[in-house]
């Protein structure tokens, strides 16, 4: 049987207490039966079938339900329901009832468009929901989606569906409403208030224990990293920026100290406090960069005096490059991600080519024939290069996506946004690495940045062209009226 919310929460709320202190009613256990039939119809060619049928045979709902899935190749002009319905009308005559006015009894159907870019739900008169719940349920697919995951979402649909279809009175939301209210208002505050605080002391505790870790590496390695700093060469273009910002560790170690006495010296009444879960935060936060920060020293003096680790010190520089290289496929292949273009070609193009001049690079240090600072140069050039091209690309998925120029301003503004680190959506990060440390972050622009910013344009784009929700059946639908809707994702 599906737990829907917690033990004591729902000790509580099955009893609805009237002001005389009478139990008015208690409620009767649900059904918890997996779907009487499932049928699918996967016309567009997205869906797997070995993972979406055991899924949806394993779902369970309140009442036997038969589950049918409808794919189709369409455009974004198309109206699903008016497809779902023809469809129906022609090659499932069984989904409609028998006046040929309404779903058939006992039906959930889930509609998919993957090119127009659609989700539909669909249900028979006993089995319909609200038309908010019905947004629900889509909303609960449109991440995956948006991703071009199209069996996990509609497998996210049919279980959202089948957690609201006929779903009982006291796990409703207006009955988890109305308990509340019964109950009293300064009940459901406290309630709330209690859950709250609890919430952010855990929190708390979480920020403390990382910022622990953080200080404990920093404070043992505190002597070490002095001697670090004392040994490289400040005739060095980037060792004389590290030894900048090595003049300001000290002054940052002796803040997190104060940091750490502050956080430690909390209740546990006060680690409830917003307030004082933003300290810890930033307790954390702090000894995280000094932690980094004295990685890049150690690994600074070791490659620019080619110290006996200096290869492992080559290879951590080497390390974000060799991300966005490997990223650089995966993200090309996502939907709408512009896998056969011309900037796609050049992405490719590139990176094969880096991959060798890795290598090159590599044994070029190790023969001494380049100096450190010679190789850390081609470093910075080819992720310069790398920054270029995804900007490029990014012009071509934004043209791709985008259906007029006031979309493509919000992409690209989006796409910038998580470049620069600005913006509710995205915060600056800090690359542990002498040219993350040398560079501002903003500086180069790499794979996950580019996929933060796409999906958070697709995403801001979804969302103002409305993906309203449509309910009519089209001019070919005539009377019918099933319970049903689609929107955009």
């Amino acid at each position: 049987m599906r737990k829907i919310i917690g033990p004591a929460l729902a000790g509580a709320l099955l009893l609805l207490i009237g002001p005389t202190g009478i139990l008015l009613g208690a409620a009767p256990a649900a059904l918890a039966v997996p779907p009487a039939a499932v049928e699918v119809v996967d016309r567009a060619g997205v869906l797997d079938s070995n993972t979406l049928l055991p899924a949806v045979q394993k779902i369970e709902f309140y009442q036997p339900t038969k589950v049918a899935v409808y794919t189709y190749n369409g455009n974004a002009a198309d109206n699903l329901n008016e497809e779902v319905l023809r469809f129906a009308r022609t090659e499932r005559p069984e989904w409609i009832s028998k006046d040929g006015q309404k779903w058939a009894d006992s039906l959930f159907i889930f509609a998919l468009d993957p090119v127009g870019r659609h989700v539909g739900t669909y249900m028979g008169e006993d089995r319909k929901v609200s038309p908010g719940q019905r947004d629900d349920i889509q909303n609960a697919t449109k991440e995956l989606l948006r991703d071009a995951q199209w069996t996990d979402g509609t497998i996210a649909g049919i279980r959202r569906g089948a957690e609201l279809i006929n779903q009982p009175w006291y796990r409703s939301t207006a009955f988890l409403v109305t308990a509340w209210s019964t109950v009293g208002a300064v009940a459901a505050g406290a309630g709330t208030w209690l859950l709250v605080r609890w919430r952010t002391r855990v929190g708390s505790r979480r920020e403390i224990a990382r910022g622990d870790a953080h200080y404990a590496s920093v404070s043992m390695d505190l002597q070490v990293t002095e001697l670090n700093a004392s040994t490289i060469p400040e005739s060095s273009r980037y060792g004389s920026t590290v030894l900048e910002k090595h003049r300001t560790f000290l002054t940052s170690y002796k803040t997190a100290t104060g940091l750490s006495n502050q956080v430690h010296a909390l209740t546990k009444r006060q680690l409830g406090r917003r307030a004082n879960m933003l300290l810890t935060r930033q307790y954390a936060d702090a000894t995280a960069q000094l932690d980094a920060l004295d990685d890049v020293i150690s690994d600074t003096n070791a490659l620019l005096n080619r110290a006996s680790s200096w290869a492992t010190a080559w290879d951590r520089q080497l390390a974000p490059f060799r991300s966005d290289l490997a990223g650089i496929e995966g993200m090309l292949g996502k939907n709408h991600g512009g896998g056969d273009s011309a900037t796609a070609a050049a992405l490719r193009s590139f990176r094969d080519g880096s991959q060798r001049e890795i290598e090159r690079w590599t044994a070029e240090l190790s023969e001494r024939s380049i100096s450190p600072e010679t190789a850390l140069d081609r470093l910075r050039d080819a992720r310069t290069e790398l920054s270029e091209l995804l900007k490029n690309h990014s012009d071509t998925v934004i043209a791709g996506f985008a259906r007029n120029e006031r979309e493509a301003t919000l992409m690209r503004k989006e796409m910038d946004q998580a470049q620069t680190g600005t913006g509710k959506k995205h915060r600056p990060s800090y690359e542990p690495s002498i040219l993350g440390t040398v560079y501002p972050s903003y500086y180069f622009f790499s794979v996950p940045t580019f996929n933060s910013g796409f999906n958070t344009g697709v995403s801001s784009v979804s969302s103002a062209r409305g993906g309203g929700g449509t309910t009519g059946y089209g001019a070919s639908g005539g009377s019918f009226s099933g319970s049903g809707s689609s929107s955009g994702f």
